[in-house]
């Protein structure tokens, strides 16, 4: 009979930010992951759950190019795009009794766990986003949200984001764990995330930030102590801080200035037109994929170095920026012809991650009247967010971070050593099995 284990992922927990975390600290000892390249979200969860390398499971970032479709795809969520065994699976495998509830890690829906609640808005035909979550059995996301409230989307991201939402998803998954009693559970706690990337790691508030999340982490803790559940701490990556001014390489300003790069003029509006590009860049942090063909000459990018993915959905040049740097997707050449998205939170369609969405250039007047506008069913443009990237403190994606900045594991032995994050996969198969 395999043993309850919980896998807290606490984003951006590294060993510099532990003196702040006294209830993860009681774990005991943490053991140092190197994590995959692209050191981001998708690739690292999908390494920890398959124990295979990018060029493995084929999650090469956040978002990439789909070639079939000759579109840019951010934040998918069907689990049917992670290639490999998940580690619930091979539990099943050894023991048919296997349980497994996932809350929040990514690539949650229409996997084969049991038990899932993911994010999944409401895309009203007027334009609005309206906040809610998808759950299998459906049933399950009802039934949280009429205890917990709808879940807090603008809380998970955006301008807003803040502790609220990681609250959300720890008092969901005590309910869950509660109803189902599964063998394994897995809770994605995304709080450390926004403050870093905001503030950076060396800012005066992140112990705050800390205390925050370590606080959520104790009482799961206590929960899982109650029910005889083990618990073990990961992390994705540790967070480092920006370069003083501005760290951001808009990777396609060059291409596009280089001749490769074609844009499609809708009205004022510039809309990268990849499908018609000889090269682009899909930015994801400190990675950048580009897709170009094999006769395209690429010019010279500033801080960053070129490296490579084997696998067909990575770009056929990857460059990850040198430390302290990051990658940002602005292809315009003039503010004037900016797309109406990129001023707004919008991770589907920008081509590319933009961190610039945690921040707000809009005044609060000027918000409640954009919001009233829209609850009096006024299509309302919601562009409130700054296209400055000096305003971006914090970054992620390169694997060489210094020690104090890679991401840890907390309560499965190991103490002081240094693992791949692949290995995690088989530190929770030891931890069910023995």
């Amino acid at each position: 009979m395999p043993k309850r284990v919980a896998v807290l992922n606490v984003v951006g927990l590294s060993p510099s930010l532990l003196p702040h975390a006294p209830r993860i600290s009681a774990l005991g000892a943490h053991a140092s992951l190197t994590p995959v390249l692209p050191a981001v979200t998708c690739s690292v969860q999908s390494s920890m759950l398959t124990g295979l390398p990018v060029s493995g499971h084929g999650i090469v970032g956040n978002g990439w190019f789909n070639h079939e479709q000759q579109e840019i795809q951010f934040w998918k969520q069907s689990n049917k795009l992670v290639q490999g065994e998940k580690v619930w699976e091979t539990a099943r495998q050894r023991d048919p009794s296997a349980t497994c509830l996932n809350m929040f890690w990514w690539y949650n829906m229409y996997s084969s766990a049991d038990w899932s609640v993911t994010p999944r808005p409401q895309y009203k035909a007027d334009g609005r986003k309206v906040p809610d979550c998808y759950s299998s059995p459906p049933g399950l996301r009802d039934e949280l949200q009429a205890k917990l409230g709808t879940f807090p989307l603008f809380r998970f991201w955006g301008p807003l984001a803040d502790i609220e939402s990681t609250r959300w998803i720890a008092e969901a998954t005590k309910l869950a764990h509660g109803k189902y009693d599964p063998t394994l559970t897995l809770v994605y706690l995304p709080h450390l995330d926004y403050g870093l990337q905001k503030l950076g790691p060396a800012h005066p508030d992140i112990p705050h930030h800390v205390a925050e999340v370590d606080a959520v982490v104790g009482d799961l803790i206590d929960h899982f102590d109650q029910r005889d559940t083990h618990v073990i701490v990961v992390s994705e990556y540790g967070i480092e801080g920006c370069v003083p001014g501005d760290g951001a390489i808009a990777i396609n300003r060059h291409l596009r200035e280089a001749g490769l790069l074609a844009v499609r003029r809708e009205g004022p509006h510039d809309l990268l037109d990849a499908g018609a590009s000889r090269a682009f860049a899909v930015a994801d942090h400190q990675v950048a994929h580009v897709y170009h063909g094999a006769d395209v000459d690429l010019p010279d990018i500033p801080h960053c170095t070129t490296t490579a993915i084997d696998h067909e959905r990575a770009g056929r040049t990857v460059l990850f920026a040198d430390p302290g740097y990051w990658f940002t997707y602005d292809y315009w050449l003039d503010n004037a012809h900016r797309p109406d998205f990129a001023n707004t939170v919008d991770i589907h369609r920008k081509p590319g991650y933009d961190p610039r969405e945690l921040f707000c250039s809009a005044s609060k007047p000027v918000i409640a009247w954009k919001l009233l506008k829209k609850k009096l069913g006024f299509r309302q443009l919601m562009d409130v967010i700054p296209l400055d990237t000096a305003l971006v403190r914090g970054t992620h994606g390169r694997v060489d971070n210094p020690p104090e900045l890679q991401p840890v594991m907390l309560g499965a032995g190991h103490a002081g050593e240094a693992l791949p994050c692949t290995a995690v996969r088989d530190v929770i198969l030891d931890a069910m099995f023995g």
